[in-house]
């Protein structure tokens, strides 16, 4: 997907993750959001999947302050 003299684009965002590529536009556009299990501290999800999971699983896991 990338190669050498590529220019490409990142914003971390509060709210969005976003990577462009020069003449192909944003390429990544995903919310800043990550699950995490409570117990172990590994992630367990990220992005739009990690989104997904706020008020739909139960408390073994925590998301980001801006979801």
């Amino acid at each position: 997907m990338f190669g050498f003299g590529m220019d490409v684009g990142i914003d971390l965002g509060t709210a969005s993750v976003l990577v462009s590529i020069k003449n192909r536009g944003i390429v990544l556009n995903e919310p800043s959001v990550v699950a995490v299990d409570r117990d172990t501290g590994k992630p367990l999800a990220i992005g739009e999947e990690a989104r997904q999971m706020i008020g739909r699983t139960g408390e073994y896991y925590r998301g980001s302050p801006y979801a």
